[in-house]
């Protein structure tokens, strides 16, 4: 990856080997093996046993988890927050491990649609509740630096199984509870 670093910054007319770029295609290297790291690491080990029995039948709501991506038309940023809800039947998850997940899909170049519908069926899958609400809402780099170049622009996502589908009410409380700020 160093190299084809390389020859990139040399494609764009500049000099690899001037002082402020020697060492720029192994750190660009090591960046992008972080940036998607999402590729090599493994959904259990990250969950890791931190799935509990319980009675609660209440909608579980982790809001405002941070997250970076890389969008895969353009390799640029897009970052944002993600509102995770479920409605348990049984179990729960550790409330890292939702932010696990989400840095898990993040961390894979993709577009925020995807990027949505794979954190709401993975943790679908993982705990089988009666229903799950992704809300993402993410700034493109490909939007505000290049293109159109719309500084203000939030793009907004969202899927919804189970009972936050098929039920009104279920979604609606959830949405609801999505709007409420709990932070004075």
């Amino acid at each position: 990856m160093e190299n084809l670093f390389t020859k990139m910054i040399s494609f764009l007319g500049e000099d690899p080997n001037r002082e402020g770029l020697r060492d720029t295609p192994a750190r660009a290297a090591k960046a992008m093996q972080y940036l998607t790291r999402g590729y090599t690491q493994n959904l259990n080990d990250i969950i890791h046993n931190a799935i509990f029995e319980s009675k609660n039948d209440g909608i579980v709501i982790l809001k405002n988890i941070e997250f970076y991506s890389l969008c895969e038309h353009h390799l640029l940023p897009f970052f944002g927050t993600a509102h995770i809800g479920y409605l348990p039947k049984g179990k729960v998850i550790g409330i890292s491990k939702i932010a696990r997940i989400v840095d898990f899909y993040s961390h894979r170049m993709q577009i925020q649609e995807n990027l949505t519908k794979q954190i709401a069926e993975c943790i679908n899958e993982v705990i089988e509740p009666d229903g799950v609400g992704v809300i993402i809402e993410a700034k493109h780099m490909c939007m505000m630096m290049r293109g159109v170049q719309k500084q203000s622009s939030i793009m907004s996502t969202s899927e919804m199984l189970g009972k936050f589908r098929s039920n009104s009410k279920t979604r609606n409380e959830f949405l609801m509870l999505m709007k409420n700020n709990y932070e004075k």
